[in-house]
């Protein structure tokens, strides 16, 4: 008997015999069979060696559930109809949901099935052709919607407990969703037999691999590590290390003008992260850009901290860090002042150091610019859930052990704000499908993370996210008490309007608060990297700009004015107005400071 069967590596189908075609399928199972034999082994391997982490970094502590189960019994006592209410309309969309499937079965008849709510979870047609698929997704939906409903609506909750209890409710909710399981995923189960399982096999091997590469800890590669190489392919803008320390390399790049303005400009990145975000590619290159307008360009690119920077604080960072790279960069191009950028943590980092400037009546910069900066913490935004004592106080546990905050920590902190997109749906097309991560440049950065000191963490944790020390004044650098007021110079900063690490409106509060008269605030379109990474040729996102800096974030957001493109002209335009004259292109390094390697340095390549 002959059947039509697919040659996926060539693209064509052919005739084949069935009982050929039948051996055939056998002997892949079988193959695949030992090669799961194999792979079990490894997995019992890497599992066997995992080291614990501490219970308080893998969910809230027990007085969350304990305050939200008494706040929801003391809810049902003083409102019982209202509970029922909603568990009565709960059971009659379920029962409805089993007849729909029910009538689909028995009659044949899928014309009852379907839901209104648009899921990009739920592409497949199977979710509304088939009564099986279809009744998990409904039931999935409706008991997600009163899952979350039931939390946001509890009363008597303080509003940080209650903003915690939605956080890792919708945490439990996304975890369980049909598509993260292989006998309720349509699109797995079918390429799986499509491929005669070899997709499983496949992901069985990206997992364990994922697994082996993290020391047992289950951590989602989001993008193929094999097909970049910084310094290769990404990081590839010219120039050379002119300054290193213990915590710094300090690149600066070659001039593609043949004048440049007298000022230099420098920026601080988040040692969170390496500096590179910054120049993926000649494309997309905030650096490579501006030195074709005409500025001498440095970056700072930070170490990766291993358990011998324990006792590495904010202050170090500060004085080994920003005021040492001011005072190389003075010396390098003989001027007396610098313009500085500062992004994220970096760029809080640099607040600090501007307040200790003017507290020590030093002027070496003229003009500043924060990325997405935080400053003001009063509120915490979607971090809050990792803010509270249980999480900080399991952190602390664990550097004090290790000496660091390992970067997986804070990769996952912040993969887990946006669970679907960075966990599950890479999770699903990786393991499930046994699809190789894609090739996204911007992805590989996001896992090329870097550890952090644990003084410094827990100086950064304590003394500005929970006691907000900047904003009161209380927090010290070298011993001087520094505050927002003290920033006194030029200023210009960018929040990004679907930001989740440094919602915008947290960003503007602290620009506020600054004691600067010349401030200049943006909103742009997009998040906390594609919001800034955004080149003028692109033409993608979109800006608004209002002045008035008197109004609140809301008031500020409806009377601005939208712009298209991208905000980097208008940021540029105003950076070239403290940029001074224009003065011959300057070579890297100075005879005091010799070029030591070539750009991006070495730094830069250690991976955690």
């Amino acid at each position: 008997m002959l059947c039509c069967k697919a040659e996926k590596p060539h693209g064509k189908f052919i005739m084949v015999d069935k009982k050929n075609s039948l051996v055939e399928t056998s002997d892949v199972l079988k193959q695949n069979l030992q090669k799961l034999d194999v792979l079990t082994k490894r997995f019992v391997t890497v599992v066997q060696k995992k080291k614990s982490l501490n219970p308080g970094l893998q969910g809230p502590g027990q007085d969350l559930t304990i305050t939200a189960s008494a706040a929801y019994w003391q809810n049902m006592t003083k409102n019982p109809y209202k509970i029922l209410e909603h568990q009565v309309e709960f059971w009659g969309k379920t029962l409805q949901n089993m007849v729909d499937a029910q009538h689909a079965f028995l009659a044949g008849d899928t014309s009852t099935l379907g839901s209104k709510q648009k899921d990009a979870r739920f592409e497949n047609p199977l979710w509304n052709t088939n009564p099986y698929f279809n009744f998990v997704k409904n039931q999935y939906l409706q008991s997600s919607d009163l899952i979350k409903s039931t939390a946001r609506n509890i009363d008597g909750l303080p509003e940080r407990e209650k903003k915690r209890l939605i956080y890792f409710t919708d945490q439990i909710v996304e975890m369980m969703a049909p598509t993260n399981f292989l006998g309720t995923n349509p699109d797995a189960l079918e390429l799986a037999l499509d491929t005669n399982g070899q997709s499983l096999i496949d992901g069985l091997e990206n997992l364990i691999a994922d697994l082996e590469a993290n020391d047992g800890e289950l951590i989602v590669r989001l993008a193929d590590d094999k097909a970049f190489e910084v310094g290769k392919n990404l990081g590839t803008q010219a120039g050379k290390v002119v300054y290193r320390n213990n915590l710094l390399e300090l690149i600066q790049y070659s001039p593609k003008t043949e004048n440049v303005f007298e000022i230099p400009l420098v920026i601080f990145p988040p040692w969170i992260n390496k500096f590179y975000i910054l120049d993926l590619k000649k494309q997309n290159s905030l650096i490579s850009w501006l030195v074709s307008k005409g500025y001498t360009v440095f970056v700072v690119s930070w170490v990766n901290p291993d358990e011998s920077y324990s006792e590495i604080g904010m202050d170090d960072y500060i004085t080994d860090g920003y005021l040492q790279v001011i005072q190389v960069v003075k010396s390098i191009t003989a001027r007396q002042q610098i313009n500085a950028i500062g992004y994220c943590i970096g760029g809080t980092a640099l607040g600090l150091t501007l307040a200790y400037l003017n507290k020590t009546q030093d002027s070496s910069v003229r003009a500043a610019t924060f990325f997405t900066t935080l400053t003001d913490f009063a509120q915490q935004g979607e971090f809050s859930p990792f803010l509270q004592n249980d999480f900080i106080d399991a952190i602390e546990e664990e550097v004090s052990k290790s000496g660091i905050l390992k970067s997986f920590i804070m990769a996952r902190t912040f993969s887990f704000l946006r669970s679907t997109d960075l966990i599950y749906s890479p999770a699903i097309k990786s393991y499930m499908m046994g699809q190789t991560p894609p090739a996204f440049d911007l992805l590989y950065w996001n896992g090329d993370g870097s550890n952090l000191p644990g003084k410094m963490a827990i100086e950064y944790l304590r003394g500005l996210c929970q006691k907000n020390g900047f904003y009161s004044g209380e927090f010290e650098v070298n011993r001087t008490p520094v505050a927002l007021d003290n920033i006194c110079i030029p200023i210009f900063a960018i929040g990004c309007e679907t930001d989740h690490i440094a919602a915008w409106k947290d960003s503007y509060r602290g620009i506020q608060l600054m004691g600067s008269k010349e401030k200049k605030f943006i909103l742009a379109e997009s998040g906390h990297i594609a919001g800034i990474i955004n080149p003028p040729d692109k033409n993608k996102y979109g800006y608004y700009l209002n002045q008035d800096l008197t109004l609140n974030s809301e008031s500020w957001r409806k009377k601005a004015s939208y712009l298209s493109g991208s905000w980097w002209p208008e940021w540029e335009k105003w950076v070239k107005f403290y940029s001074g004259s224009q003065v011959e292109a300057r070579k890297e390094g100075s005879k005091s400071y010799p070029p030591l390697s070539d750009a991006p340095g070495s730094y830069v390549l250690k991976k955690s």
